[in-house]
Formats: C-alpha cells, structure tokens, sequence
C-alpha cells in the first residue's frame, strides 16, 4: 500500500488525465461516429464514399501513427494545440471508425420498410434517419459502442509517449523514486480497472433501459 499511499497524487493526476482523455475522445467519437455512418448510408454517392474513405483509412492506421501524425504533424501546418487536445483527436478521430460501423450495423437491422414508410410520409432523408432509423438502431448497438468505448479508455495510454499527463505515464516517476515496479504497475491497472469497469457499468444500465429484448 506503500506505493500508493506514497504517491498517492501522482496516481491521481495520472488517473484524472485518462479520465479526461477518455470522456472528450469518447465525445468526439460518438459525434463523430454518427456523422459518417450517416454518410455510409446517404443516398448523395460523394457522402458515401468520403464516409467510406474515413473508415477504412483509419480503422486499417495503427493508433501510434496517427498520434505521430496528429501530434507532430498538424503543428507543420500552423495548426499550434495543447498535446492533450491533439491526443483527444488522435484517440476520438481513430475510434469514430469503429463506432460508425457499430451504428451502421444497427441501421442495417431495421428493416427496410420503415425507412420506405417514413419516405412516403414526406419525410425528408434526415427526418427518416434521426427519428425513425437511428432510434431503433441505437436499441441494438449499445453493446459493441460500450466495447468500443472501453477499448479507448485503454488505447489513452499511448498518449503518454507524448507528454500527455495520463495514467501509465506515472510509473516513469515512481520508479525513479525506486519504489517497487511491479506493485506500480499494479496500483495503475486498477485505475484503468475503476475506469473500464464504470463504462462497462453505464451501457449494462443503458443496455438494460433500452436494449432489445432476447
């Protein structure tokens, strides 16, 4: 308990830090996510492919790269952010990807006739997708976004190789300070435990609420 009691707020700016990396990339993920599953299946051809562009490119870029691209690369262009804000685009960016094709899995379990009916209304490509489609999807999708969603909370870790005050990044402090690596690790895997466990906590509420029942 020497280690953590010891340093203790080291453990608890490290943990803030994920924290916060975790809730912003989560944010921009979901928006993110919506936006171009929604381009994945827009009836406009160019919506389409720049949707399919953006999956495919990021799902199949290794998070490390696009950090590097993200972190180093945007500051060539005079585009000058705090580390931790690259970060959270780096992370929000990279899982958008798989958060549209959660979403897109979903709208393709609806059957097709509801968005036939919601045409035939008068309503326009927009109404059909937000207040007919997506709600219905949303129903089926909980699962695989919380998977995502826990999956990003762990990938934050990389941003410490970055200058980004974040979790993993105190061990470097601690075992300066000679105290006993493995008992510091320990100590960090239970703050990602806290973390995951709580996202696991919310969507097994939100799947309960509204998931669809089996």
């Amino acid at each position: 308990m020497n280690v953590l009691t010891e340093n203790f707020s080291t453990y608890w700016d490290g943990f803030l830090g994920t924290l916060e990396l975790t809730v912003y990339a989560s944010l921009l993920a979901l928006a993110l996510g919506f936006v171009m599953a929604s381009f994945r299946v827009a009836p406009v051809a160019s919506l389409r492919v720049f949707g399919t562009a953006w999956v495919t490119v990021l799902r199949n870029t290794p998070l490390t790269l696009l950090f590097f691209a993200v972190l180093l690369g945007l500051p060539r262009f005079g585009l000058v952010l705090p580390f931790e804000v690259f970060a959270i685009l780096a992370l929000g960016c990279y899982t958008s990807a798989f958060i549209c094709e959660a979403l897109r899995s979903g709208i393709n379990t609806v059957p097709r006739g509801q968005g036939e009916a919601a045409r035939s209304l008068g309503m326009s490509f927009g109404q059909t997708l937000s207040l007919v489609v997506l709600p219905q999807a949303f129903r089926s999708v909980i699962p695989p976004v919380g998977s995502t969603l826990i999956a990003l909370a762990k990938n934050s870790a990389i941003a410490g190789a970055f200058s980004v005050t974040e979790l993993l990044g105190t061990y470097r402090t601690i075992n300066e300070l000679g105290y006993n690596i493995v008992w510091t690790f320990v100590w960090i895997a239970v703050g990602y435990l806290i973390i995951t466990l709580a996202i696991s906590a919310l969507f097994n509420l939100l799947e309960r609420t509204y998931g669809v029942a089996r």
